[in-house]
């Protein structure tokens, strides 16, 4: 194992290869989690470009380690958890757990076969409010990225969105990202109109938002160092769920 920039790279962790569909249930403190055993997988993190997410030293009342892998590795999963709270875990190495939210399987080719299928024309809305949506969302590319911020001083992922919807389209979403993917309706990731609502992580504890803005692209607050904005959707950071909250 390499430690460099407090970032871990995994190249073959250890494994516990199982035959067949057979798992090992193991209770702990806490009755209501629980670790299966699991045949190797490999999954890439799937996060936010040019960051990591944590190493925790395991997956019921976890400790951070100090150490992150950066967006885009690939590890080893040899086995899997499900916390009291019911969410996934999986175990990369002695004492080291990372929450399944934040990858993708690294052997599914359909990843990249979605983002393929999405290039293409720009979709021309119908909608006023979506275009108003969508020229807000540009006018705010270059601005600053702020922790908790809804306004052009500075936004983060969720503020930005909440923002523009109000400011352009009169539309009032709620603040984080936990709440405004239950607003509007799920549609397809491949038949996105300009003003839908992109999101990052699971349905039910999305870690990032975007606004798409057609021509397979999308504006978010990024991160500190990028701030505001416009990417195309890929498959090396591609969304899990689309949300539709204009009419």
């Amino acid at each position: 194992m390499k430690i460099k920039s407090n970032l871990v790279k995994f190249t073959a962790a250890a494994a516990l290869t199982i035959t067949g569909l057979g798992v090992a249930n193991a209770t702990n403190s806490n009755s209501t989690a629980h670790q299966v055993a699991a045949a190797t997988t490999k999954v890439k993190i799937n996060y936010v470009p040019g960051y990591g997410i944590n190493i925790w030293d395991n997956y019921n009342n976890p400790s951070f380690t100090g150490n992150r892998i950066k967006h885009g590795e690939v590890v080893d999963v040899i086995s899997s958890a499900i916390d009291a709270k019911g969410k996934t875990w999986y175990e990369i190495g002695e004492n080291q757990w990372i929450q399944a939210r934040y990858t993708v399987d690294a052997n599914d080719d359909n990843v990249a076969k979605k983002a393929s299928r999405m290039v293409g024309k720009n979709v021309t809305s119908s909608s006023k409010q979506a275009a108003k949506v969508v020229n807000l969302a540009n006018a705010e590319v270059g601005k600053a990225y702020a922790w908790g911020g809804n306004t052009p001083n500075g936004f983060d992922c969720s503020g930005l969105a909440q923002y523009v919807f109000s400011k352009a389209a009169g539309k009032e979403i709620s603040r984080t990202t936990y709440s405004q993917i239950k607003q509007g309706k799920t549609v397809s990731l491949k038949n996105l109109k300009p003003g839908d609502l992109l999101f990052w992580g699971s349905a039910s504890s999305p870690y990032h938002v975007g606004i798409y803005v057609g021509d397979n692209q999308y504006v978010h607050a990024a991160t500190p160092a990028q701030g505001v904005v416009k990417d195309s959707i890929s498959s090396y950071f591609y969304p899990s769920v689309a949300k539709r909250v204009l009419n």
